[in-house]
């Protein structure tokens, strides 16, 4: 599986700017984790694999470590270039990174390794990080005991169809003690603020089979989204309102 799934290629490229406006940053919770799970700091050589218009770039750049972006969607790298405009973003995929062997000390997939979950890509992991090197797998998830969370799920759940997604478990099968070990969670609270407009609207827009939707199918969607924030009592009337998410972070060692 080299190419591009089509949901992400042609949703993030539709929706760049409003992934980049929509999506939740990632709680500073994750620096200690980022230092003491992944030796994330200053002199190592940190690759943010899948790395979108930056969310997670932004934070890893903070560390002090010399950040190397791959990026596949050249919508999306661009509103990377603009936004870090010092921190190195190449072309590429999982199985095709545009880098030497053993030169990455940690390498980091946020939201992205679901897309490319299979052995093919862990060995192409493998290959670029050092002996020793560190995996570092991250998800914001969002809190589905809320219920007017859960009303946004069933909202977008029935455009779903093959694309690969967190929820399934399916990123899980290709650690089968080869390449890597077993990946060790550890989970923070988040909360993304702002207006409706952009923690439901444009965050939603940004998922890739939503944002790669025909327009009147999109307008449909952003309808429904639209009467739910007019309608429910925890949203109705809000200029602001917390979206709450579980941030789930996984380290996984590379195997000699």
């Amino acid at each position: 599986m080299s190419g591009i799934h089509k949901a992400a290629q042609v949703g993030f490229s539709a929706e760049a700017k409003t992934y980049a406006h929509g999506r939740p940053d990632y709680p500073v919770e994750l620096l200690p984790w980022l230092h003491d799970s992944l030796a994330v700091g200053p002199g190592a050589q940190v690759i943010d694999l899948g790395a979108g218009t930056g969310k997670f770039t932004r934070l890893l750049a903070t560390t002090g470590a010399t950040v190397t972006a791959i990026e596949p969607v050249e919508a999306m790298r661009a509103e990377l270039v603009a936004r870090l405009p010092a921190v190195r973003a190449l072309s590429g995929t999982a199985e095709a990174i545009p880098l030497d062997s053993e030169v990455g000390d940690a390498l980091l997939c946020a939201q992205a390794f679901h897309w490319f979950a299979h052995e093919a890509a862990l060995a192409e992991i493998h290959r670029v990080l050092k002996p020793g090197g560190r995996l570092g797998l991250v998800w914001n998830v969002r809190d589905e005991s809320v219920d007017w969370v859960a009303a946004i799920t069933r909202i977008i759940t029935p455009y779903e169809g093959d694309t690969p997604r967190f929820h399934t478990g399916a990123w899980r099968k290709p650690f089968n003690g080869h390449y890597f070990s077993a990946p060790e969670l550890s989970c923070f609270e988040y909360s993304h603020v702002g207006t409706p407009e952009e923690v439901i609207i444009d965050r939603f827009l940004s998922v890739s089979f939503i944002a790669a939707l025909p327009t009147a199918e999109k307008a449909q969607v952003i309808e429904q989204l639209h009467a739910l924030i007019h309608t429910h009592p925890a949203l109705r009337g809000q200029e602001t309102i917390a979206f709450p998410y579980r941030t789930e972070a996984y380290r996984c060692m590379r195997l000699d």
